[in-house]
């Protein structure tokens, strides 16, 4: 539910014997919170449900999953709150959506949309809103700057949204059969900086927090450029996936050689995995993502190191050698071949068995 976080359950902006900064900033909050939905409060959450014209059981279900908090009985909804309620029942209705199914977008668009509204008010909001002149408050500055980006915002999100569909649309309708849309055979990669937890005790918050956004930049900027899927971001480590074993791989390489000419950055560690994953809701599971894990806290600073079936993939595709004798013969040195692998002991890893690792380069990097 859109609910401001100031008050949600006290939508009339002041009080008789409250503080009078608080009520003015709650005021302020208020007048922020119905220029951003186009609407202001009017229902409790029982009145927005009849208007809907659904139950307040799925009301209460569809606000919970879009990641808003119960507000009782207080007036503390919108019209435009009334209207997406409406949408989404309306889809269900009309048999497009399962009332399960439906529950899962709300979650799903909920907890996406909740964690770019935090990105944007932490990452260039917050610093916007910095009074200019003395004697101006952040509240004076607030109204006016929400005022002008709001529109630029909200059309950029749509365009990228439209252009993220369009992509994920495309590789549904290239899938082979049902079973493939949801259980897939990708190349799953983890990055992960080496010795972050010591940093976070040496470092200051502002320098933590450059480090990790400087990180999870280049990451994302690699990734993409090079064909992959950004899956998520954990802080020092980020999770991504590619139908391709040579992008992969060439994902892996370039994060390793990018950040390493960093100097202020930590070594890096890229475990890289291929095989049958589970896709649910933007996130992946399964033993492939496992061993992607696994491999990505065994590998050595500033290397990347791949599961045999990864390896397998690459070889078969010919970017990289059966053996380095073969890479050194005329054929091989006429196949141009992108990668070298390194065997490495096997070793048994919990849960997943003995595993073979192997070390993967770019090509001339070994001997």
């Amino acid at each position: 539910m859109t609910v401001s976080e100031a008050d949600p359950g006290r939508p009339e902006a002041t009080a008789a014997g409250g503080d009078p900064a608080e009520d003015e900033a709650q005021n302020v909050a208020l007048r922020v919170e119905a220029l951003i939905i186009g609407a202001e409060r009017q229902y409790t959450p029982f009145q927005a449900a009849r208007a809907a014209g659904v139950s307040l059981d799925l009301a209460s279900r569809f606000w919970r999953a879009m990641g808003f908090p119960d507000v009782g009985q207080a007036r503390a909804l919108t019209e435009a709150d009334v209207l997406a309620l409406r949408r989404l029942a309306g889809l269900v209705e009309a048999g497009l959506l399962s009332e399960s199914m439906a529950v899962q977008v709300a979650r799903s668009t909920g907890q996406t949309t909740a964690r770019l509204a935090d990105w944007q008010i932490d990452s260039f909001l917050e610093r916007l809103t910095e009074p200019p002149e003395p004697g101006m408050t952040r509240t004076d500055v607030a109204y006016p700057l929400v005022e002008l980006l709001l529109p630029e915002l909200q059309e950029f999100l749509v365009y990228v949204w439209r252009r993220q569909l369009a992509a994920a649309t495309g590789r549904v309708v290239q899938a082979q059969d049902d079973t493939e849309m949801v259980d897939r055979r990708l190349a799953i990669g983890f990055a992960d900086l080496v010795g972050f937890t010591r940093l976070t005790r040496r470092l200051e918050e502002e320098q933590l927090g450059e480090l990790v956004e400087a990180f999870e930049t280049t990451a994302a900027d690699q990734i993409a450029a090079q064909g992959g899927r950004l899956i998520k971001t954990l802080g020092d480590e980020v999770l991504f996936a590619a139908d391709d074993p040579g992008v992969a791989a060439d994902i892996g390489v370039r994060l390793v050689e990018t950040l390493g000419d960093d100097p202020m950055m930590p070594e890096l560690r890229v475990g890289i995995a291929f095989g049958t994953v589970t896709t649910r809701m933007g996130d992946v599971f399964g033993n492939t993502v496992n061993l992607a894990s696994r491999l990505t806290s065994i590998a050595p600073k500033d290397m990347v190191l791949v599961d045999g079936v990864m390896r397998e993939e690459l070889t078969a595709a010919g970017l990289a050698p059966h053996s380095e004798k073969a890479a050194d013969s005329a054929d091989g040195r006429a196949a141009g071949y992108r990668f070298a692998l390194q065997p490495l002991y096997q070793r048994p890893v919990r849960g997943l068995g003995i595993i073979e690792p192997w070390l993967l380069t770019r090509r001339g990097e070994t001997g």
